[in-house]
C-alpha cells in the first residue's frame, strides 16, 4: 500500500506509528540504564543528562530529519541510497559517503534486535522469584530471535496491520507511566531549559563520554526518512509530535524516580544486581512488571522488524545501483515494497546470534550501539548538504546546516569511540565488511569499464544481415536475445559483435539487443523499441526504477506480444515446415558470462580488488537469474576479462642448429 505523500490519513498514521518508530521508541529501556551505570545518581547527573537528551531528540530528530531530511524525498522514497541518487549526477565522489552510510546503517540492522529484546525480557529480574534468571536470559533472547527471523520469509502484510495499535499501546504506557512519576520530584522540569546541557557537558566529570549514552535516544532517526515511501512525509510529522512528547514524558518519569529513590547512591554492577535497579521498569508497579514485559518485548520485536524490512529494501536499492552483488529476492505478498532476501535473513541471523552469545547482557552491548548510525548520520549531513546545493539553497544556509550538523555528529561520534575498545569494535567490524561487499563490487565495476570496448553498430549490420541470409550456415536460433551495456542504441559491445560473427558463427532471422537502464527514480516501469532494421535486428531499452525488480522475461514477453499485437514484427518461425502451420519461433538469450584472464598485469590493490570481485560473484545470484531469465532459454558464454593486458614479454627466440 502506497500512502500519499503530503496526506494525512488514518491508514497513514497507524502505519507510521506501527514501523518506523520501532527502534526509537525502545530507547528508553536502556538509555537512562547506560548514564547511571558505575556512576553516583546526583541532581547534575539526572538533569543534566536529561536535558541533553531532550535537546537531541529535539535537534538530531524533530529539526534534522522530520523537518529538513524528510524533504528531500525521491518521487515519494527515502532513505540513504534514494538521496544518493538524487544527487549522484552532481558529485561523483558522493557513492563513497553513500556506500559508508548503507554499511554503517546495515550493522545498525545487526546490533539493534539483540540490545532491543535483551533490554525488554531483563525486565523479568524485577520480580524477586526471577533475581536469579540471567542464565536463561539469552536463551529467551535466542528463541526469540530464530522464530523471528523464521517468519521473515513468510512477509509482515498479515501482521503489519497490528503493529500500529500495539506501537499505539506501547508509546501511550511510556507515558503514563512517566506521568505517575513527575510528582517524585518536580525539580527534573529543569532540564527543559538548554542551560543544564550545557553545564552539563562542560563542567560534569567525563560528561564527553557520557554523551555516548546520550545519543541511544535518537538511533532510530534514520528510519524515519527510511520508511518515507511507506507512510508519507505528513503522516510521519503529526506522529512524531505523539511519539515525541510520550517520549519525553518517560524520560522525565525515570529521572524524577531516580532521583527520589536513589538520589546519591553509586550505581554500581553489585548495587544494581542486589537492589534490582532498573530505570526504566522501576517506574512499573511489581503486580505490572510481567504484563509490563510482555509489552515492551513485543516492541522490541517491531522495533527490530523495521531495522530487518529496511535492511532487505537497503539491499535491493544497493543491486540496482550496482553496489551490491545480486541476491535472490522472494516477494511474500503481493503488498508493494514487501521483498525478503534469504541470503541477508540468514546472515544477519547469524550476526545477532554472535551479538547475543558475545555480549550476553544489554549492559554489554549499549558498547557497541549506537557507533555505527551516527556515522549514517554523518553520511546523510554530507549527501543532504548536496542536496541543497543541487536545490539551489542560499550559501549561508547549506553552510549552516553542515557545520552545524557535522560538529555535533563529530562530538557524539568521539564520545561513541570511547567505547570502541569495549566492544565497539565489533559495530566498526561489521560495517567494514559491508563497506568492504560495496567499494569492491563498485570500484571493479570501474576497472571492468576501461576493457569494455563499444563499437558503431551499423559498421557490422551488413555482415549481420549476411550472416542471418547464409543458409550454409546452420540456424543457431529462430531468435536471438543478447543483453547489452552500451547506453547509445548506436553502439554494442565489440564481444557481442565477436560472438555473433567469429566465435562460432550464430545465424539468426532476428536479433535482438535488451538493453536495461536503471533510473534514479524509484518505481518507473517504461520501455523503448528501435527498430535498426526491420524484423532483422531490434534494440529494447527498459527503463526501471531503482526498486523495482528486473523480471526482464516477463517484461520482454509483453514487449513482443506488444509489437505483434500492432504488427511490427513478424516471430513465426521461418521453418518452412513451421510457417505453415504459423508456429512461434524459439527464443534463446545469450549471456556472456567474464573470467579473469591470467593475462592481466594489475597493480597489487586492483588485482586484489577483481579478486574480491569475482569471489563474490561466484556466490552472488547468476546474471540470468538476476534478470529473472529462464534459465531453459538461456546459453552461457565465457570470455576472458583482459583490463591490463601485459605488454611486455621478455621472449626471446633462439636459433637451430
Amino acid at each position: 500500500m502506497r500512502i500519499p505523500l503530503n496526506r494525512v490519513t488514518t491508514a497513514g498514521l497507524i502505519v507510521a506509528l506501527g514501523i518506523i518508530y520501532g527502534d526509537i521508541g525502545t530507547s528508553p529501556l536502556y538509555v537512562y540504564n547506560a548514564i547511571i551505570n558505575g556512576r553516583t545518581i546526583t541532581d547534575e547527573l539526572i538533569i543534566g543528562s536529561l536535558s541533553c537528551i531532550i535537546w537531541t531528540i529535539t535537534l538530531q530528530t524533530t529539526v534534522k530529519y522530520v523537518l529538513l531530511v524528510l524533504k528531500a524525498d525521491n518521487r515519494g522514497e527515502g532513505g540513504t541510497f534514494a538521496l544518493y541518487a538524487l544527487v549522484r549526477r552532481h558529485r561523483r565522489w558522493l557513492v563513497m559517503p553513500a556506500m559508508i552510510g548503507g554499511a554503517a546503517l546495515l550493522a545498525d540492522g545487526i546490533i539493534t534486535p539483540p540490545i532491543s529484546i535483551t533490554s525488554a525480557v531483563e525486565g523479568l529480574r524485577e520480580l524477586p522469584q526471577f533475581r536469579a534468571i540471567d542464565h536463561y536470559i539469552v536463551y529467551i533472547v535466542l528463541v526469540i530471535l530464530a522464530l523471528f527471523f523464521f517468519l521473515q520469509q513468510f512477509g509482515t502484510a498479515s501482521i503489519g496491520r497490528f503493529f500500529g495499535p500495539v506501537m499505539a499501546v506501547w508509546f501511550s504506557m511510556l507515558a503514563v507511566l512517566g506521568i505517575s512519576h513527575l510528582s517524585d520530584d518536580w525539580s527534573i522540569l529543569k532540564a527543559f531549559s538548554p542551560h543544564y546541557a550545557f553545564q552539563f557537558v562542560s563542567a560534569y566529570p567525563n560528561a564527553l563520554w557520557l554523551l555516548g549514552a546520550v545519543f541511544l535516544c535518537t538511533t532510530g532517526a534514520e528510519a524515519l526518512y527510511s520508511d518515507l515511501g511507506h507512510c508519507g512525509r505528513s503522516n510521519i510529522r503529526v506522529t512524531w509530535i505523539f511519539v515525541k512528547s510520550c517520549l519525553i514524558l518517560n524520560y522525565l518519569g525515570q529521572g524524577a524516580s531516580l532521583l527520589h529513590y536513589h538520589r546519591n547512591l553509586t550505581v554500581s554492577p553489585a548495587v544494581k544486581e542486589q537492589l534490582g535497579i532498573n530505570a526504566f521498569y522501576d517506574l512499573m508497579p511489581q503486580w505490572f512488571i510481567i504484563p509490563g514485559v510482555v509489552i515492551a518485548t513485543v516492541a522490541a520485536i517491531i522495533a527490530s522488524q523495521a531495522m530487518i524490512s529496511g535492511s532487505f529494501t537497503l539491499i535491493s536499492e544497493a543491486m540496482r545501483l550496482n553496489l551490491w552483488p545480486k541476491l535472490r529476492i522472494n516477494y511474500p505478498s503481493e503488498e508493494r515494497g514487501q521483498l525478503f532476501i534469504p541470503s541477508l535473513n540468514f546472515l544477519m541471523f547469524l550476526g545477532c546470534v554472535g551479538v547475543v552469545l558475545y555480549f550476553r547482557t544489554s549492559s554489554r552491548m549499549e558498547a557497541a550501539y549506537g557507533l555505527a548510525i551516527v556515522v549514517t548520520m554523518l553520511m546523510t549531513t554530507v549527501l543532504f548538504s548536496n542536496y541543497m546545493v543541487s536545490r539551489r539553497i542560499k550559501p549561508i544556509y547549506i553552510w549552516l546546516f553542515l557545520v552545524f550538523y557535522t560538529a555535533i555528529e563529530i562530538l557524539f561520534l568521539t564520545a561513541l569511540m570511547e567505547k570502541f575498545a569495549h566492544g565497539g569494535y565489533i559495530t566498526l567490524l561489521i560495517g567494514g565488511v559491508m563497506f568492504l561487499v560495496m567499494y569492491s563490487w563498485f570500484k571493479a565495476r570501474k576497472i571492468k569499464n576501461r576493457y569494455v570496448e563499444f563499437v558503431r553498430l551499423e559498421s557490422y549490420i551488413p555482415k549481420i544481415q549476411e550472416l542471418s541470409n547464409d543458409r550454409s550456415v546452420p540456424k543457431y536460433a529462430t531468435h536471438l536475445v543478447y543483453l547489452t551495456s552500451a547506453d547509445n542504441p548506436k553502439e554494442i559491445e565489440h564481444k557481442i559483435i565477436y560472438s555473433i560473427l567469429n566465435k562460432k558463427p550464430k545465424r539468426s532471422d532476428i536479433y535482438w539487443f535488451v538493453h536495461v537502464d536503471t533510473l534514479d527514480e524509484p518505481y518507473t516501469m517504461e520501455y523503448k523499441v528501435d527498430h535498426i532494421i526491420p524484423n532483422d535486428i531490434i534494440r529494447v531499452e527498459f527503463r526501471l526504477g531503482f526498486r523495482v525488480q528486473p523480471r526482464i522475461n516477463l517484461m520482454f514477453r509483453k514487449v513482443v506480444e506488444d509489437l505483434v499485437k500492432n504488427k511490427e514484427v513478424n516471430i513465426t518461425s521461418r521453418y518452412e515446415s513451421l510457417e505453415r502451420s504459423n508456429t512461434v519461433g524459439d527464443f534463446t538469450f545469450i549471456v556472456m558470462e567474464k573470467y579473469l584472464s591470467q593475462d592481466n598485469d594489475l597493480p597489487f590493490l586492483e588485482r586484489l580488488v577483481m579478486k574480491m570481485y569475482f569471489w563474490l560473484k561466484e556466490r552472488s545470484l547468476s546474471e540470468e537469474r538476476g534478470f529473472g531469465l529462464d534459465v531453459s532459454n538461456v546459453i552461457i558464454e565465457k570470455f576472458p576479462l583482459i583490463v591490463s593486458p601485459v605488454t611486455n614479454i621478455q621472449l626471446k627466440r633462439v636459433q637451430v642448429d
